[in-house]
């Protein structure tokens, strides 16, 4: 990758992309500034440069960039999976992407997996509560449901 240069934000023309501001690609993306900084700093995304106030500037390949780690993510892949598969893409271009990826996809639904098997356990859990506790979540008796509170004085039927 060549040095950044000092460049003006929309500078086009001789063939060079058009740039735009970290805010501009916020804009463009619907990403925070802040997120854009993590993904440059990860090594998802590159800055083409700054401008003459020091401000990033970023290209059109910023824009790929970022709808490709969205669609990733949509997917359910981490922002550390992302990485290896990108360090793979860079470091190892005539590697091909698809056995990664799906390896990775593979990791994805098994952490999808296990989620949904401990959401079935806790919604199991609420249905037992309910049917063991149902006078009381209908209003009857709530020192059977919390226990005494210190804090308040008896209830006396």
């Amino acid at each position: 990758m060549s040095a950044p240069r000092r460049v003006e934000a929309g500078e086009v023309g001789g063939g060079e992309p058009e740039l735009m501001t970290i805010g501009e690609l916020a804009s463009r993306t619907g990403l925070s500034r802040k997120l854009i900084r993590e993904f440059e700093g990860r090594g998802l995304i590159y800055s083409a440069g700054r401008s003459e106030a020091g401000y990033r500037l970023f290209d059109q390949s910023a824009l790929w960039c970022v709808t490709v780690i969205g669609n990733l993510r949509s997917l359910g892949l981490t922002l550390k999976e992302i990485q290896q598969l990108a360090a793979v893409y860079l470091e190892q271009p005539s590697e091909p992407l698809g056995p990664h990826l799906a390896a990775l996809l593979d990791r994805a639904e098994q952490r999808i997996q296990s989620r949904l098997e401990e959401l079935r356990t806790l919604q199991d859990r609420i249905a037992a509560f309910r049917a063991e506790n149902a006078a009381v979540l209908a209003g009857a008796d709530e020192t059977r449901l919390l226990g005494e509170d210190p804090r308040r004085p008896p209830t006396r039927p």
